[in-house]
């Protein structure tokens, strides 16, 4: 049998890296580019971000509230009884509120997606959270025993007799045919206090409690958590939804959706909502369209801003 051995061509490429360096050699120190890429940047952005960054403002709850406006709180508990509170007409994804959606003539995606997280706020709010106390207080059994419309009466009554009192305080409330609802806005504001509503409102039938939608709705319905965000320029008068506390600049990519709603016909429009979501979806559309977009694809040829960017770049061609 003839054998033969091939000998393996060498290409160009592994030739020019065979040879030898004659060039200038430099040390190169591994673990002190390390050091400083680890410890020396990392102490920087540690004082880079103490100096600028965002502020660590303490997390506003369901007690904080209690204990700071307790007045706010009870007359909240009662609008969510009696169903006039935001999130009780606010529509889907809560609940079935007519005519509380945003829609521009036949075209309602809201109503389109149903209600998707249910919400009682009389049950989920109030009710549930004291049945889960180990006493509940006798004053729920009235309250559940009595007719609806007993019960929306008897809303209605404190919460209007909270308006009158003086400085709104529960406590100063004249008598009045409330029911059991003092009792149980009473309550309530004592569990909150204890900081246990926060808890129940979180609790689900999952391992991981991370729903915080029902403790956000009640916060936002009463006046409290709106009143800190005016006090710190956060309503939208100034950077809008970029804004964060204080004079420390939030997210600038929200910049654009922020502006709409700064100028007619969005400020004063009851459909803002949806008419800036249409608007982002066509600019966004548009974007991806440039390149066939006779016209608007040809401004980087109009005004070449690119040319001086790149300009050594071009200078070489």
């Amino acid at each position: 049998m003839r054998t033969t051995s091939a000998r393996r061509k060498i290409r160009p490429d592994d030739a020019l890296a065979r040879r030898p360096w004659h060039g200038t050699l430099r040390e190169y120190d591994l673990f002190k580019e390390l050091t400083v890429a680890l410890v020396v940047v990392g102490l920087v952005t540690v004082v880079v971000s103490a100096v600028l960054g965002s502020p660590d403002d303490p997390s506003i709850t369901l007690k904080s509230w209690a204990v700071a406006a307790p007045s706010d709180f009870v007359a909240t508990a009662t609008a969510e009884l009696g169903g006039t509170s935001e999130t009780a007409g606010y529509g889907p994804p809560y609940n079935n509120t007519p005519d509380a959606t945003q829609k521009i003539g036949a075209f309602d995606p809201q109503t389109w997606s149903g209600v998707q997280i249910p919400i009682d706020t009389a049950k989920d709010f109030v009710i549930d959270p004291l049945s889960a106390l180990p006493n509940p207080p006798t004053a729920l059994k009235t309250w559940t025993g009595a007719t609806d419309t007993k019960r929306t009466d008897w809303a209605a009554a404190y919460s209007d007799a909270l308006v009158t009192a003086a400085g709104n305080n529960p406590a100063k409330v004249g008598t009045g045919d409330y029911g059991p609802v003092p009792a149980m806005t009473d309550a309530l504001l004592l569990m909150a206090q204890q900081g246990a509503l926060d808890g129940v409102l979180t609790a689900r039938e999952t391992f991981y409690n991370f729903d915080y939608t029902r403790s956000i709705l009640f916060l936002g319905d009463g006046t409290y958590f709106p009143d800190l965000a005016a006090s710190q320029h956060l309503t939208g008068e100034q950077w809008g939804m970029m804004n964060e506390t204080g004079n420390t600049p939030g997210q600038s990519w929200l910049w654009l959706f922020s502006f709409w709603y700064q100028v007619e016909p969005f400020a004063s429009a009851p459909n803002a909502d949806l008419l800036v979501v249409l608007v982002m979806l066509v600019l966004s559309v548009m974007l991806m369209l440039v390149p066939l977009i006779p016209g608007l694809r040809d401004i980087p040829r109009w005004i070449p801003v690119h040319r001086l960017i790149w300009r050594d770049y071009y200078k070489r061609r």
